[in-house]
């Protein structure tokens, strides 16, 4: 597996970027900002997007798919979304191209293929969407709509790093329709406390419910309702988000509907997504200077069961006391690999599983098998322990379930002891400096101080907290009054 991570506390970008590659999750690829996620990584991903699935179907949403394309004249419809992406746009311009007359076997565009309007390569969809459900909304009996799809999309990014930021990635994006403003707003708040469920629930990743600010909230929304987790870094990363996007676009697109009285209005609407950056939350929040560590509910294997044989004789002997194992724990539900490769040794195996943050080992060799044990092993806390093999079923249970737990209640105390309040400027840039994480402070609700605090610090405001209480105080920058605290961080 070559040589060691870079520890945490030497270089933490530099550890995170080592260890995507060395736990073999994704790598850069020939396109520029873009990745390949390996086999490994994508089946981490799976995990999530089978979970995710699950909770959207249980609440009344179904999957559907549309263009990746969109043409510019819908792109341009709701103003605020299209000045809000129109940096991050990849365009199409043409749809052929020709041989190069003066350099044979090069191709250019064929100037006579410009396409009438120009394409948008979708960096989210509400366009398309929107455009879409107005040919499928008359009256308010087809209502409400409640469509999710998975896709990729496109933000050009010039500066990136494999799951949190990259040219294209991998998401789901919600797009529902509603007849009233209670009913859209109680639709993006169950999601964003969806995305907090799975978050913790599955993930082991504790967060915080918000609210963002004015300049922070999506583009075209009139509120965006969030889950933000703090990683060991002290850095915040926005996990999950929901937007309340009023009738901005139904208004763009004259999306109207007659309600019971038969009188004409305006649909409602919500858009909610998480993409393949929660891949980038999952390492950041559990790993270590040894590798990946994963919950038991993500991990694509939750145990790995490893022979030490020198003979034909002994993996025989092995194998007549694994199987059964392994049929007990495939019949359980619980996903299990007998690693019997015996072109890799012992030890080579061991490291490798380690960094690939496999929950449980279990290492199983000829002097176990004359004393009827085994050697288990929990990669959360990196310990061995030799027990009885008629135990294993009831141990390897109680570790599936502990090991979930014990990551989430270590990084909810981490989190916890990361959230120090500031009152003056001082101490705002002192905490900031010297351990980071969240910084609990008053704001005077303008963006013009929130644009001087983000460019003298750094620090943006993550949210305002869902569960935050009223309390009078002064801005932690301009002095001025403030009726609650909010979440400043440096974010990813």
């Amino acid at each position: 597996m070559g040589k060691k991570l870079t520890k945490r506390k030497e270089d933490y970008s530099k550890w995170y970027n080592e260890l995507v590659v060395k736990a073999d999750l994704a790598e850069n690829s020939d396109v520029r900002g873009c990745m390949v996620i390996k086999p490994y990584g994508y089946a981490i991903w799976e995990k999530m997007q089978a979970q995710l699935d699950i909770m959207f179907k249980e609440t009344g949403h179904q999957n559907a798919y549309f263009p990746l394309f969109v043409p510019k004249s819908l792109f341009e419809a709701e103003e605020k979304n299209a000045k809000g992406f129109a940096k991050e746009c990849a365009i199409v311009t043409h749809y052929r191209l020709k041989n190069d007359p003066e350099k044979p076997g090069k191709l250019i565009v064929d100037e006579n293929a410009k396409l009438e309007e120009e394409l948008i390569v979708r960096p989210t969809s509400e366009a398309i969407i929107w455009s879409t459900y107005k040919k499928w909304i008359q009256s308010y009996r087809d209502l409400p709509i409640l469509i999710n799809q998975w896709a990729n999309v496109v933000r050009w990014e010039m500066r990136t790093r494999l799951f949190l930021r990259t040219a294209e990635f991998l998401w789901q994006e919600g797009h529902t329709a509603h007849s009233t403003k209670e009913e859209a707003v109680e639709e993006a708040v169950l999601m964003n406390n969806i995305y907090a469920e799975f978050a913790e629930n599955f993930m082991g990743i504790p967060v915080i419910k918000g609210m963002k600010s004015e300049s922070e909230k999506f583009a075209g929304a009139e509120e965006t309702y969030c889950i933000e987790a703090l990683m060991q870094d002290g850095k915040a990363l926005q996990a999950g988000t929901s937007h309340f996007l009023g009738q901005n676009f139904a208004k763009a697109f004259d999306v109207k509907f007659a309600n019971k009285n038969g009188v004409l209005d305006y649909v409602w609407a919500t858009s909610w997504g998480v993409s393949t950056r929660l891949m980038g939350a999952l390492i950041m929040t559990h790993s270590d200077d040894n590798g990946l560590v994963l919950p038991p509910k993500l991990a694509p294997i939750q145990v790995v069961i490893i022979p030490i044989f020198k003979s034909d004789e002994e993996f025989h002997s092995i194998c007549s006391v694994v199987d059964p194992i392994l049929s007990q724990l495939k019949n359980k539900g619980i996903s299990v690999l007998f690693d019997k490769r015996d072109t890799y040794k012992p030890g080579f195996k061991f490291n490798e599983h380690e960094i690939k943050g496999v929950p449980v080992r279990i290492a199983i060799g000829p002097k176990d098998l004359e004393n009827s044990t085994l050697e288990i092993f929990r990669r959360d806390k990196m310990e061995k322990e030799i027990i009885n093999i008629d135990e294993v079923l009831i141990k390897i249970d109680f570790l599936i379930n502990d090991i979930q737990e014990n990551l989430f209640d270590k990084a909810k105390l981490f989190t916890n002891s990361n959230i120090r309040k500031a009152d003056t400027l001082d101490e705002f840039k002192s905490i900031l400096n010297s351990n980071g994480g969240f910084i609990s402070a008053h704001w005077d609700g303008t963006s013009e101080t929130e644009e001087k605090i983000k460019k003298e610090t750094k620090a943006t405001i993550r949210c305002i907290p869902l569960n935050s209480h009223k309390e009078e105080g002064k801005c932690v920058y301009s002095n001025k009054p403030s009726i609650r605290r909010v979440l400043f961080a440096k974010a990813y």
